[in-house]
């Protein structure tokens, strides 16, 4: 980039709040809930529920559905909603496989089965969104896969006969007709699917999950951080700093926090993703964009950008930088990386060239649960006793709701079309150790970044990768 575009820059970077939008009290209509009491004294439940993200809100919610005699605990090292479930996109997808390319390719005899599930699974998000009047903005816009590169529109119509013929009718734009959609000179085509993603505010849906939980009799303990996981003769001990939580049965919702669960850190990666927010747009801003339909989009580089429309007209710009520190270290320092937030205020604006002068308001970044397969993993230890779900790499804000249902599927000892796919059974292979692990990531990212200067051609570390079934992906 020139100076003048880095200048423009920090231009628009300057007076930004290092502050994650969607957790902001201060912005009209974050009513933030006060937080929960912490655990004190010995608590007996029949079902505990470890991590108040999405993934534990969901597990608790359904829980109490499937029978509201249960007496459910949901414990939280923080406040609901505070890690990835807060800090994210807000793109509620109906994939359970980080896209259909992805789950035909690694479980090719059941994609069609997973997708109907996904699709199902984001339709039962909007009915319990309405059911219980969570607020939580929810647009069924769909989304717009852009290609910024001619390689990147080459599987457009590929890809759009496959979903289609999943009855997800899918559109191939060319860059005029996408254009008259969103105007972008860096365009040039893309693909539409208009029912597999919904927009939403994340905050506003944990926050929502939450005061579900709390009028189904669920009861909630905040700032509470569990720290070792004991055999009793009932079932499970739960040590906090207060207290401890006793239950027959345990589901551990923690994404990319293991704990003391400590098999789990074998298949995680945490990697930090970065976002930005502008300003309230104009009326002539967004005039001069188009953009009525309001979907996500994402570019469909390797390393690639998401964006999108809040409710009060800003943009929402994220993604790109993926960054994994040396053994897998997270740190609340690491939500601020101002290379990143400059390299993205100036993609930003080589996007949309019309927005000179728009600043931006906020800027924040947080970690994700990466796996080797891109999507969930399920697991039981202790003899059954727990049930875990994790690995979501960043596309859990639908998925977690499939997640909850089959960690409570298995700790109920019920075999049903969850429990029963191969993608449910089986794990992603383990990252290696350390130094082995974060070595081999760095290269990855560096023949990722080559990978899209190359026309997308990937070099012989990526391929062999891809042979064994892992890769690296946001």
């Amino acid at each position: 980039m020139s100076d003048t575009a880095a200048e423009r820059a920090a231009t628009a970077l300057a007076g930004t709040l290092p502050r994650v939008f969607w957790l902001d009290p201060d912005i009209p209509g974050h009513d933030v809930p006060a937080p929960a009491p912490s655990l004190a004294g010995n608590v007996f439940a029949d079902l505990v529920v470890v991590g108040a993200g999405f993934s534990g809100l969901w597990t608790a919610l359904l829980a109490k559905e499937r029978d509201p005699d249960r007496h459910v605990v949901l414990v939280e090292a923080r406040t609901a909603g505070w890690a990835a479930s807060g800090r994210n996109g807000g793109f509620c997808a109906a994939s359970l496989t980080h896209g259909h390319d992805n789950g035909a390719e690694r479980w090719p005899e059941e994609i069609d089965e997973l997708e109907r599930q996904g699709s199902a699974n984001l339709d039962a998000i909007e009915e319990a969104v309405a059911r219980y009047g969570i607020d939580c903005e929810f647009e069924r816009t769909g989304e717009i896969l852009v290609a910024t590169e001619p390689w990147q529109a080459e599987g457009f119509a590929e890809a759009a006969r496959a979903t289609t013929a999943l009855g997800h009718p899918a559109h191939v734009w060319d860059a005029e007709r996408i254009r008259r959609e969103i105007d972008s000179p860096s365009y040039v085509g893309a693909l539409y699917e208009p029912r597999g993603v919904a927009m939403l505010h994340p905050a506003k849906l944990a926050w929502g999950l939450r005061a579900a939980c709390e009028r189904l009799g669920v009861r909630i303990f905040e700032n509470t951080p569990v720290r070792a996981i004991r055999s009793a003769p009932a079932g499970l001990r739960l040590e906090t700093a207060g207290g401890s939580l006793h239950a027959p049965k345990v589901a551990w919702g923690t994404g990319a926090f293991p704990g003391p669960l400590r098999r789990l850190k074998h298949y995680l990666a945490p990697v930090y993703d970065y976002a930005l927010t502008t300003e309230p747009l104009t009326d002539e801003q967004r005039a001069s964009l188009g953009w009525q339909g309001r979907q996500g989009v994402s570019d469909a580089a390797n390393l690639f950008h998401y964006y999108r429309l809040t409710a009060d007209n800003r943009i929402l710009w994220g993604g790109y930088d993926v960054v994994h520190h040396h053994g897998g270290r997270v740190r609340p320092e690491f939500d601020q990386r101002p290379e990143t937030f400059r390299r993205l205020a100036e993609h930003f604006q080589a996007t949309f060239p019309q927005l000179e002068g728009v600043r931006f308001s906020h800027s924040w970044g947080g970690v994700i649960d990466t796996c080797s397969r891109f999507a969930a993993f399920f697991g039981s230890g202790y003899g059954g006793r727990l049930a875990y779900a994790a690995g979501y790499t960043g596309l859990g804000v639908g998925a977690t709701r499939f997640g909850a249902q089959v960690m409570l599927d298995r700790l109920d000892g019920l075999d049903t079309e969850r429990t029963r796919l191969r993608m449910v059974r089986e794990k992603p292979l383990p990252f290696p150790p350390e130094p082995v692990r974060s070595l081999g990531i760095g290269l990855t990212l560096r023949a990722t970044a080559a990978a899209d200067r190359d026309g997308g051609r990937r070099n012989l570390w990526l391929r062999g990768l891809d042979a064994v079934g892992m890769g690296f992906d946001s």
